[in-house]
């Protein structure tokens, strides 16, 4: 059952010598190759790429180099974030065939920590969506019901940790992509401030709002691969040039005094009745720490939805123009330049990518940009003004991560509306550019689906949210339940 262990547990008895990278990665080969078929979270698997590696750190775990904080430790990456050689398809028709020239700065860095890359996970296509339905290929599943969602757009990435196919995976969240999938599937899902983690090698979907991110199966865990991914990086002119904290030594400080603010715009009508119940125990549990909770007020909050999906929108049209045939990827022929570009978007892109360009596009034309995309900046600009003020009364502010917990596939593709609304309360965190995070708090009764808490903290303060997410994890135990699926 080796698969089953976190990055620490493995890290330990790797060090220890009682187990080897290559019968911990084979664990973790034989996991996929009986429960992937149920949950459909992988894209491509590079079996003996990874054996290889594999091999490589077992060499390296008897000599000097031995101390590299993820030497021989199985990850799984989202098909968004470049892996040279390997396929960065985005889940998508339009480059189904297409394998990535180069690394990624998050990719040299896992490499270079000595991870072990299983191969590439399952999305929304182009990271649109909220469910993983999106994906051109197949749908991923919740490993917690099959027939439900696993959440989105990192769905693959969410699925396969709490599942136990790979012991961490890197997503990216552009309005919640790594928090909701991580409710959903009962793991831990950090979205770091933006610059934190450089976006050079992630495919652009909306450059002012992306970020890659963590998942894994605990806060300990997270902390140590955001600090093997974060860092100013030369490639990225939006990576802050921040000086990277340790946060591993800082998560067991205590939290008593912590100020933690709760939005009364996030506890109102609609609010799922035991996901509220599941957020106020963990309020209970984080007034017992010896923190400080106060109601606070983010008065924008209703405009977030509308904003964020002008905004990304709009820059999704610019970036997704690159996608033209004629440079790399599906080419469709037509009679005339112009169809060929309407020939091959047409059959390459799906129709929620099609959907979010059109919306961006006509956002973006002459006489409706001052209406729409102007006004949604100066709506981001307003709610940018109301976490400012926040910050001024509190350390860290909490709340749920979804309105309610995993959806039944198919529930929500026939109104993106409702799709859309379920990203209420973690778009805010991705246009204020904040620090993030979603951590298992409970699960509802019948039938038991995963409970999701977020708190978003201040802009490069990380080290603080990590640490507080810390002692909520370490005084529970919801992030210690398994979903019941069969062992290899």
């Amino acid at each position: 059952m080796l698969h089953q262990l976190d990055i620490s547990s493995a890290r330990q008895r790797l060090l220890a010598r009682e187990i080897t990278s290559v019968e911990l990665v084979r664990s973790c080969l034989d996991r996929i190759e009986s429960v992937d078929p149920q949950c459909r979270a992988f894209l491509h698997v590079v079996a003996e790429q990874a054996l290889a590696q594999a091999q490589e750190a077992d060499r390296l775990l008897q000599s000097s180099d031995r101390n590299k904080p993820l030497l021989g430790i199985p990850v799984a990456v989202k098909d968004n974030v470049a892996v040279v050689g390997e396929p960065l398809t985005c889940a998508s028709k339009m480059l189904e065939r297409y394998r990535s020239p180069y690394d990624s700065t998050v990719a040299e860095k896992l490499k270079a920590a000595g991870a072990v890359l299983l191969g590439r996970l399952n999305m929304d296509e182009f990271a649109m969506g909220s469910s993983t339905e999106h994906s051109a290929f197949f749908p991923t599943r919740n490993p917690w019901a099959t027939d439900r969602s696993p959440g989105g757009s990192s769905g693959g990435a969410a699925a396969a940790v709490s599942s136990d196919l790979c012991l961490a995976a890197v997503g990216s969240d552009t309005g919640g992509s790594i928090r909701q999938p991580a409710a959903f599937c009962s793991c831990v899902g950090l979205k770091p401030s933006y610059g934190r983690v450089s976006r050079y090698g992630l495919v652009a979907f909306a450059s002012s709002l992306d970020q890659i991110g963590p998942l894994t199966k605990s806060i300990e865990d997270a902390a140590l691969m955001l600090q093997v991914i974060a860092g100013p990086d030369s490639r990225d002119s939006t990576s802050e040039p921040a000086l990277v904290p340790d946060y591993s030594n800082q998560l067991d400080r205590p939290i008593s005094g912590i100020r933690i603010g709760l939005p009364k715009e996030y506890f109102v009508k609609g609010l799922d009745p035991e996901v509220e119940s599941a957020v106020r125990q963990a309020i209970e549990t984080y007034k017992s720490l010896g923190a400080t909770l106060s109601e606070i007020s983010l008065p924008h909050t209703e405009y977030a939805v509308a904003s964020y999906y002008l905004i990304a929108t709009a820059e999704a049209s610019a970036n997704l123009a690159r996608f033209d045939g004629i440079r790399y990827g599906l080419r469709v022929p037509g009679d005339s330049p112009h169809e060929l570009h309407a020939n091959t978007r047409g059959q390459g892109l799906g129709p929620e990518v099609k959907r979010r360009i059109l919306l961006g596009t006509y956002a973006l034309s002459s006489g409706y940009y001052d209406a729409y995309y102007l006004k949604a900046q100066k709506v981001r600009t307003l709610i940018q003004q109301d976490f400012r003020k926040a910050w001024e009364q509190v350390d860290l502010i909490l709340s749920p991560t979804t309105p309610f917990p995993a959806f039944p596939i198919g529930k929500m593709t026939d109104d993106p509306l409702d799709m859309y609304l379920s990203d209420i309360y973690t778009i805010s965190a991705n246009l204020a550019g904040l620090c993030a995070i979603s951590l298992p708090c409970g699960f509802t009764r019948d039938p038991k689906l995963p409970i999701g808490l977020q708190l978003m903290g201040k802009p490069f303060d990380e080290a603080n949210l990590l640490r507080v997410a810390q002692a909520y994890e370490r005084n529970t135990s919801w992030h210690n339940d398994k979903p019941d699926l069969p062992s290899p």
